[in-house]
């Protein structure tokens, strides 16, 4: 059940997620052996780590468009005074 790096990099953020929450909610239910809970729990770690890359590179461009000189709200200040 362990994902390749490639297939990780496939996975987008919201896909990453809901299968993350299906984990979840399979784990919750109980029902699985121990071998197939292990399995779940292991692709659970995988598909958190897949989400945490995609929030830290979103956080990561939106302090960069927030440090960029010219932002946005100087621009749209200058666009109102028209």
């Amino acid at each position: 059940m362990a994902a390749t790096t490639d297939e990780q990099a496939a996975l987008g953020y919201e896909q990453a997620r809901d299968e993350l929450i299906e984990v979840v909610r399979r784990l919750e239910a109980g029902g699985t052996t121990l071998e197939e809970s292990l399995a779940l729990w292991e692709r659970g770690e995988e598909l958190a780590k897949v989400c945490r890359r995609w929030l830290e590179g979103a956080r990561a461009r939106l302090d960069a468009a927030l440090a960029a000189p010219g932002d946005r709200a100087e621009t749209t200040d200058m666009a109102d005074e028209d």
